[in-house]
């Protein structure tokens, strides 16, 4: 006699959540690969991230859904294809099937002959400072919570270090967090680094994620004597 396991219920449980999901549907009929297009949607909206002829970095960027939004964003008649007023360069560790008009690099955004490819790819591109940085890398989470913290404040950090870097001084930074250990003082750098800093979960974010998505508009004068001013 076959027993249901509890993960096999689970798991089912999760499938038809996840069909019937709203973003799940609306990402099918408009074209997206996943439903995180929303998640960025709505903090540009919210906030006026991204403009015409902006330069914009993509960190943790498979399966694509945000280089996606922005391409459209970016071009002329919000097209999935054709003319693109800017520039999007996207990475990932993970491959990315591609996207018209971004640039992909493949690597780790930890190793630093990765982080030498991407700011070549600005270089060769004419770009001396970006307008805006999205990141919707996250680590493997382990459950135990100074490790999980410890992985995401690394990754957070690198993406602070690289806005600090190669971001203009009224340019913006986008990261993902999780509550917990690391909340707290990721929310503190950001403070230390940016004008005003913004803690939003967006609607099309899970209600049981403890994710949220932390904003850093506009460069202290004070962060770094190499930041490129606009």
């Amino acid at each position: 006699m076959k027993v249901k396991t509890q993960s096999k219920k689970v798991n089912k449980a999760w499938l038809n959540q996840h069909i019937n999901d709203t973003y799940v549907r609306l990402a099918q009929k408009e074209g997206y690969r996943a439903r995180a297009a929303y998640k960025l949607k709505e903090l540009d909206e919210t906030l006026g991230l991204v403009k015409p002829g902006h330069a914009v970095v993509d960190l943790g960027s498979a399966p694509g859904a945000w280089s996606q939004y922005l391409r459209r964003r970016l071009s002329p008649h919000g097209a999935a294809v054709g003319a693109l007023n800017g520039t999007i360069i996207a990475l990932d560790m993970l491959p990315m099937e591609p996207v018209e008009g971004v640039e992909f690099i493949l690597g780790d955004f930890r190793q630093a002959e990765v982080l030498a490819d991407l700011e070549q790819a600005l270089v060769s591109r004419g770009i001396q400072a970006v307008d805006l940085v999205v990141s919707d890398m996250a680590p493997n989470l382990s459950g135990i919570g100074a490790t999980d913290a410890a992985r995401i404040t690394d990754l957070i950090e690198l993406a602070v270090d690289f806005a600090r870097n190669h971001l203009k001084a009224e340019g913006a930074l986008v990261v993902k967090l999780f509550h917990g250990g690391a909340y707290d003082p990721m929310v503190a750098l950001f403070r230390q680094t940016f004008k005003v800093v913004k803690a939003i979960k967006p609607k099309a974010s899970r209600e049981k994620s403890s994710e949220t998505f932390l904003v850093g508009l506009g460069l202290k004068n004070d962060v770094d004597e190499k930041v490129l001013k606009a």
